[in-house]
């Protein structure tokens, strides 16, 4: 298959995904109002850290068996090899869950104790654990769409769970008023639904076969990837933690208001990750593969870099529009937090060289390498500049993880990527901000200069000559 038809099929997934992203996004800010309404913010809190738990515990009980999948599952493009990956990976998910969904219903009491100092939201613990068992299952299951390529069915199932999971917090939370376990029982109850549906749609392609020398291959693949994503974990959440700690309560605040703007960076990343893997392994020929590799990891730089620039020159007006004065502030760590998403959105990419070769091994290291320089900043940065020693942190880490894992997957898997036009995508970026910063002209000029970023490109040669041709083809008025 020729590129441009490659890249087309790579974007057209992704836009669904993103479509399903939305969607989901806007229902959960509007949930917000019920979930402060109806509950105190002691269970509000109880409800955040069951899920917090539970996401840490669901990462190490799956035991890169996710990622496992989509790997194996092109290695063959066999109705029957593919058949014994799904069923394989399908009853040991099954087999884990359950396991911790035991562990926690026994332990269910210990649990609530160390969490709240009591064993009387005991209760709460076992239905996050329900919760836990349900969601592993349903990611399983409708993975399956992903490495179809059925986008449009994923994000079906995806919108009938969260349908689904809002009509039963409403009843539970508001008409049966049963607070904070309502919370979580209607949060799994979607999930628990469509994946009973999805069961029976599937219901053909599952069965009881299980290969144990397959699954060992699947560990030897996944395992390395359970530390890989704590440390993520790490990077992603720890500066909230640290900031209560090292700062105040306001700093906090401010800071979430303004990792909620630099989001819209997450809505896209989300998108193009949930169709990257099925996309990347589908591609038999190596040496296509890594020829889209390398346009890929280009062409996403082009387009995060360009949403980061928006986002950093137009922040000061985008927190006035949504927050109120209090929150002013918050502008400062958008552009920064931006960036260090176009930082992680590169290291999507070029980890799926090292996801091909099944060498997952140093994943760990890469990903723990980027925790601890996060960690470190942290301490250093945070009691000296608050919230901007937070932001400088986490672009620090994930710049570490992007340059670490290029280097670890240039060593194992080569690809011929454009780094002179990925550097140039992303430096033109930044000096636009910092002009438009030092300028500091009003919202006309900051907006003029987002949206000149693909022409600022022209001068450092960015362009290949197909492409100004293919530009120049479609600015061209149609006779």
């Amino acid at each position: 298959m020729a590129l441009g038809a490659e890249l087309r099929r790579l974007g057209k997934h992704s836009a669904i995904y993103g479509l399903g992203g939305l969607v989901s996004r806007i229902l959960a800010v509007l949930l917000l109002p019920l979930y402060t309404r109806y509950l105190s913010p002691s269970d509000y809190g109880k409800v955040e850290t069951l899920i917090a738990l539970t996401t840490v515990i669901g990462i190490v009980l799956r035991m890169g068996i996710h990622a496992a999948f989509f790997r194996f599952y092109f290695d063959s493009s066999a109705p029957e090899h593919r058949r014994l990956v799904l069923r394989t990976s399908f009853w040991f998910t099954m087999a884990m869950a359950t396991a911790g969904l035991a562990a926690g219903l026994i332990l269910s009491g210990t649990i609530a104790e160390l969490l709240f100092g009591s064993p009387d939201d005991s209760e709460l613990v076992m239905a996050s654990f329900v919760g836990l068992w349900a969601g592993m299952n349903y990611e399983q299951l409708t993975s399956l769409f992903r490495v179809e390529e059925r986008s449009g069915a994923f994000v079906t199932a995806s919108l009938a769970n969260i349908l689904l999971t809002i009509g039963a917090t409403l009843l539970l939370v508001v008409a049966l008023d049963q607070g904070p376990i309502g919370v979580i029982v209607g949060n799994f109850t979607g999930t628990l639904l469509v994946y009973a549906a999805l069961i029976g749609y599937r219901r053909e392609q599952l069965g009881l076969q299980f290969d144990r020398s397959l699954l060992r291959e699947m560990n030897r693949f996944g395992v390395p990837l359970i530390p890989t994503a704590l440390f993520l974990w790490v990077t992603n959440f720890s500066d909230r933690l640290f900031l209560v700690r090292l700062a105040d309560t306001t700093e906090v605040g401010l800071y979430s208001v303004g990792v909620r703007i630099a989001s819209a960076m997450v809505l896209l990343l989300t998108a193009f990750r949930l169709a990257w893997p099925a996309f990347a392994y589908s591609i038999e020929d190596e040496r296509e593969a890594r020829r889209t590799y390398a346009y890929v990891l280009t062409y996403l730089v082009l387009l995060t870099t360009w949403v980061a620039t928006g986002l950093a020159l137009l922040s000061p007006w985008i927190v006035d529009w949504i927050a109120a004065p209090a929150f002013a502030e918050s502008s400062r760590v958008v552009g920064p937090l931006a960036f260090a998403a176009v930082a992680f959105g590169a290291y999507i990419v070029v980890v799926i060289g090292v996801g091909r070769a099944r060498r997952t091994q140093f994943n760990w290291v890469v990903t723990g390498a980027a925790a601890a320089v996060n960690v470190v900043l942290n301490l250093i940065l945070i009691p000296r500049y608050g919230m901007m020693g937070a932001a400088v942190a986490t672009i620090a880490a994930y710049a570490t993880m992007f340059v670490g894992m290029a280097w670890w997957a240039q060593r194992i898997y080569p690809v011929p990527y454009q780094w002179r036009r990925v550097l140039t995508a992303a430096a033109v970026g930044v000096a636009l901000v910092v002009t438009g910063k030092l300028l500091d002209s009003g919202f006309a000029v900051a907006f003029l200069l987002a949206l000149a970023y693909p022409v600022a490109l022209v001068p450092f040669g960015f362009y290949l000559p197909a492409e100004r041709k293919a530009i120049a083809a479609r600015l061209r008025p149609a006779r």
